[in-house]
C-alpha cells in the first residue's frame, strides 16, 4: 500500500483540519481548568492530537468503504484507493477498525466523556450522515453534529467535563458547518449528482438554496458573540468575530445575489479562514488572561 493511497483513504487534509480545531479547544479547556490552575498538560495535548487523528481517520475510512460504489461515479473521488482497486474493502476495514480502537482508547485515557464523544462522532458520521447523503438534504444537519464535535471533544479533554464554554465552542462550529457544507455542495453539485447525493437545501442551485445559506449565516453573528456576551472572551474576541461574521455574511449575500459557482467558491474559501481565526482569537484571549 502506498502512502498516497493511505492519505486519500483517511482524507488527510480534512483530518488535519479537524485535529487543529480539537487541539485549539484543548488548550482553551486546559487554561480554563481550575484543577490544574491553568497549566497545560502537554503530554495530554499530544495524546489528543494522535487520538483525534486516528478517530477522524477511522471515520473517513468507514465513509469511503460505504461509498466505494458511488466514489467511482464522481470525478473528484474516482481515484481513491478502493474504487480503483488499489485497496480492498477488507484491507480498509482492518485499518479503520485499528484506528478507531486505538484512537478511542487514547482519547478515553484522557477521560471517559472524551472517549464516549469520540465513539459517538464515528457512529454518527459514518453510519448516519453517510447513508443519508443520497436520501435527503437533512444529511447536512446530521453531518453538522459530528462536524462540530471536535472542539467539544478537545475542550472536554483539557477541562474534564462539558460546561458552557464547551457548548459555545460546539455551537459556533455547528452553525458554521451549514454554510461550509452548502458552499462546497454548491461548487460540487454536478459531481455530487452523478452519485445521487442531495446536499443543497432544495437539491439544486437555485434562489431558495442560496437564501437558506444566507439566512443560516446570519446566525453566526450572535453565536460568535456568545464568548464575549458571557464574559468568557474579551471585546477583542467579540470585535474580530463580528468582523469575520460580517465578511462571511457578505460572501453569502453575494452567492444569494449572483448564484454562481465563483461566488460559492469564495464563500467556501471564506469558511476555511473563518473558523481558525475565531478559534485562535478565543485562545489568544485566554492566553492574555493567564499572563
Amino acid at each position: 500500500m502506498k502512502l498516497s493511497d493511505f492519505s486519500k483513504l483517511i482524507k488527510t487534509r480534512l483530518t488535519f483540519l479537524v485535529v487543529f480545531s480539537a487541539s485549539i479547544s484543548f488548550l482553551i479547556g486546559g487554561m480554563a481548568n481550575p484543577a490544574t490552575h491553568g497549566v497545560i498538560n502537554w503530554k495530554n495535548w499530544i495524546i489528543l492530537i494522535v487520538g483525534g487523528f486516528l478517530v477522524t481517520a477511522a471515520a473517513n475510512c468507514f465513509n469511503e468503504i460505504i461509498e466505494k460504489d458511488y466514489d467511482k461515479l464522481m470525478k473528484r473521488t474516482m481515484d481513491r484507493p478502493i474504487p480503483t482497486g488499489r485497496m480492498t474493502t477488507g484491507q480498509a476495514l482492518v485499518l479503520g477498525l485499528f484506528m478507531a480502537i486505538a484512537g478511542t482508547y487514547l482519547l478515553g485515557s484522557l477521560n471517559l466523556t472524551t472517549g464516549l464523544l469520540s465513539v459517538f462522532s464515528i457512529i454518527l458520521y459514518a453510519f448516519a450522515y453517510t447513508p443519508l447523503k443520497r436520501k435527503s438534504p437533512i444529511a447536512v444537519f446530521v453531518g453538522a453534529i459530528p462536524g462540530a464535535l471536535p472542539p467539544l471533544i478537545g475542550y472536554v479533554a483539557g477541562y474534564g467535563t462539558i460546561d458552557q464554554v464547551a457548548l459555545i465552542l460546539f455551537g459556533i462550529q455547528f452553525v458554521w458547518q451549514f454554510t461550509h457544507f452548502w458552499a462546497i455542495a454548491w461548487v460540487l453539485d454536478d459531481d455530487y449528482k452523478l452519485a445521487g447525493f442531495r446536499l443543497l437545501p432544495t437539491g439544486k442551485r437555485d434562489f431558495t438554496s442560496a437564501l437558506i445559506v444566507f439566512l443560516i449565516t446570519i446566525f453566526l453573528i450572535p453565536v460568535s458573540w456568545l464568548p464575549t456576551y458571557y464574559h468568557f472572551g474579551g471585546y477583542y474576541v467579540g470585535v474580530v468575530s463580528l468582523i469575520c461574521s460580517l465578511v462571511f455574511l457578505y460572501q453569502a449575500f453575494t452567492l444569494l445575489r449572483t448564484r454562481t459557482i465563483k461566488s460559492a467558491k469564495q464563500l467556501m474559501y471564506g469558511s476555511f479562514l473563518y473558523l481558525p481565526i475565531v478559534q485562535l482569537m478565543f485562545l489568544f484571549d485566554f492566553i492574555g488572561k493567564a499572563k
